[in-house]
């Protein structure tokens, strides 16, 4: 009978410490505006890394290093990929892509809210959002509850994982870093 209620108070203890982390995130997550952060972000096996500004609601700006030379830009209902390196320019519906999701802070809000917070390797904490097919993993730091980064799985299951570090949060932009670049 010990060992029932001993392991009953574990996985109370366990519970309480996972909601009340889950707390902390909501609430970090409902104070911001908008981020800024470096990344490095790995598709197919291959890194790419650069600078990126999240203006919520979903508007996005990446500029990726020298080497790629691409920018990646949300103005909130398109997105472009424009590389001056190779001269390609990519447009797509917004809705189309993870980043709708990504870059909807009342929908992650929505979905942490009624999910559960896992753990992994004791540092990070993360939760996992299946949402039309495509699951999403939001991963937080367990120290200071910020965002340090998210995994995406399409459709055709290509996986996408995003690492951020030098995180600011609420600083001042430019809003015209979202307009959409054009077409050379």
């Amino acid at each position: 009978m010990k060992k029932i209620i001993l392991i009953y108070l574990i996985f109370n203890f366990f519970s309480i410490s996972y909601a009340e982390d889950k707390e902390h995130i909501i609430k970090n997550l409902s104070k911001i505006n908008n981020l800024t952060f470096s990344f490095t972000q790995t598709i197919n096996g291959k890194d790419e890394s650069g600078e990126c500004i999240i203006a919520y609601p979903k508007k996005i700006f990446c500029k990726y290093n020298v080497r790629y030379n691409k920018i990646l830009v949300s103005n909130g209902k398109s997105i472009v990929i424009k590389s001056e390196k190779n001269n390609q320019y990519y447009r797509y519906p917004l809705k189309t892509t993870p980043l709708i999701y990504l870059l909807d802070k009342k929908f992650i809000l929505k979905k942490i809210k009624s999910l559960e917070l896992l753990s992994l390797d004791d540092k990070y904490l993360y939760f996992s959002i299946d949402q039309s097919g495509q699951i999403i993993n939001l991963f937080f730091n367990k120290k200071n509850f910020d965002l340090i980064g998210w995994q995406t799985e399409d459709i055709f299951q290509n996986l996408t994982v995003t690492r951020i570090y030098n995180l600011k949060k609420n600083s001042t932009l430019d809003e015209k870093k979202f307009i959409l670049p054009k077409m050379n």
